[in-house]
C-alpha cells in the first residue's frame, strides 16, 4: 500500500471551523488503518502547539511526537475544503493530514513543496477536480 492511495483523498468536503477539519483529517487516517483515535486526538494537540498552516491555502496536521506510538503505518491523506477554512486569520482550502514514525512521507512533502512554490500547480492542487489530478501532483518525483 502506498502512503499517498486514492482511498485517502477526499473532495469537496466542508467544515464548520479548523478543529472540524481536523476531526475530519484525524478520521480518515484511522479508517485507512493508518493510526489509532489516540493519534487523531494528537493532531489538536499539535495544533496547539503550532499551527500547522503552511502557506498556498495548505494546512498539514499531524500528531506529537509522543503521538508516534498509536502510527500503524505510514499515510498521507488529501482533505479539500473548496469552500475554504479559517485557519486562525489564514485561509486553507486543503489539509494534507500524515502519519509517519519516520521519515516515509518525505517524498510526498518535497513534491508538495514543488508544488507549492509554483502559484500555477498551488492553485492545481487547492481546485482539484478529481482524484487523478491530486495523485499525479503529489506523486514524488522518479
Amino acid at each position: 500500500m502506498t502512503i499517498l492511495s486514492r482511498e485517502g483523498v477526499r473532495l469537496g468536503l466542508t467544515a464548520q471551523d479548523k478543529t472540524d477539519a481536523i476531526r475530519q483529517c484525524g478520521e480518515l487516517l484511522v479508517e485507512l488503518g493508518a493510526a489509532t483515535e489516540e493519534y487523531a486526538a494528537a493532531l489538536h494537540e499539535r495544533e496547539e502547539q503550532v499551527s500547522t498552516f503552511i502557506g498556498e491555502g495548505v494546512a498539514i496536521p499531524h500528531g506529537t511526537n509522543e503521538s508516534r506510538a498509536h502510527i500503524a503505518r505510514a499515510a498521507i491523506a488529501y482533505l479539500q475544503f473548496p469552500d475554504g477554512i479559517d485557519w486562525d486569520g489564514k485561509e486553507v482550502f486543503v489539509c494534507i493530514a500524515i502519519a509517519s514514525k519516520s521519515e516515509e512521507h518525505i517524498d510526498i512533502l518535497q513534491s508538495l513543496a514543488a508544488v507549492l512554490m509554483n502559484p500555477e500547480s498551488a492553485a492545481r492542487l487547492r481546485e482539484a477536480a478529481d482524484v487523478d489530478q491530486v495523485m499525479d501532483l503529489l506523486a514524488p518525483a522518479a
